[in-house]
């Protein structure tokens, strides 16, 4: 499961994913977006985690100074190099194990839920993070909310009814979590996790919903 982004769906087929979003997850999309670009400031430094195709990095190149993407599918970065024409720096590395010195960006991202998808150990990722994110910058984590679920899972039966993702084990599927038969399992955070995970952190953390639909965490490391 760590790969399957890498192997399955990664480039062009990552893409026609969000291409086929419905009216209401395209508004889910762009309000995570135009969220956090209402919390940096022009000029700084920027590291987005799982940045795939450049989907989120196009936007970021208008306004941020060192622009960094992050992802583990070789795909993705090139097809985000070819997009992005040297606006921005990409980096085939794993998201919970950064080649980064500390405390290099103002701001560090890892939306839509990548804390899940990634399928790596939750809290080295959002440690790792902070690492690399200087004091007083801002690290944001997002998940889907519990109330976006009925969208969110028509969404993932679009994307499997297109064979982008294995047929959706309906029994399986419930309460949070989207189970494929072809090994596929997506989960969510709740606040009471995102709390248990940032326990102990040295700084301030704020747990929020935007649009109903995202629940983010937002951390400020000292």
């Amino acid at each position: 499961m760590e790969s399957y982004y890498a192997q399955k769906l990664s480039a062009d087929r990552l893409k026609r994913v969000y291409e086929m979003a419905s009216p209401r997850v395209k508004q889910y999309l762009e309000a995570e977006i135009r969220h956090v670009f209402g919390r940096l400031i022009n000029g700084e430094s920027v590291l987005e985690l799982g940045c795939g195709y450049g989907r989120i990095l196009e936007g970021l190149a208008s306004k941020a100074g060192l622009l960094v993407g992050v992802d583990n599918a070789p795909a993705s970065l090139q097809m985000a190099a070819r997009e992005g024409r040297g606006r921005y720096s990409l980096a085939l590395m794993n998201a919970a194990h950064l080649g980064f010195s500390d405390n290099v960006f103002d701001a560090t991202l890892c939306l839509q839920n990548g804390i899940s998808a990634f399928k790596v150990d939750s809290a080295a990722l959002i440690k790792e993070a902070v690492r690399v994110t200087r004091s007083s910058g801002r690290v944001f984590f997002s998940t889907y909310a519990e109330a976006f679920w009925p969208d969110r899972l028509d969404w993932f039966r679009q994307q499997a009814g297109q064979g982008l993702l294995g047929p959706i084990d309906e029994e399986a599927t419930g309460n949070g979590v989207i189970v494929c038969r072809d090994g596929f399992r997506a989960t969510t955070l709740s606040p009471a996790d995102f709390e248990r995970l940032t326990s102990g952190l040295a700084g301030t953390v704020q747990i929020y919903m935007v649009d109903n639909s995202s629940l983010f965490c937002e951390i400020e490391p000292i």
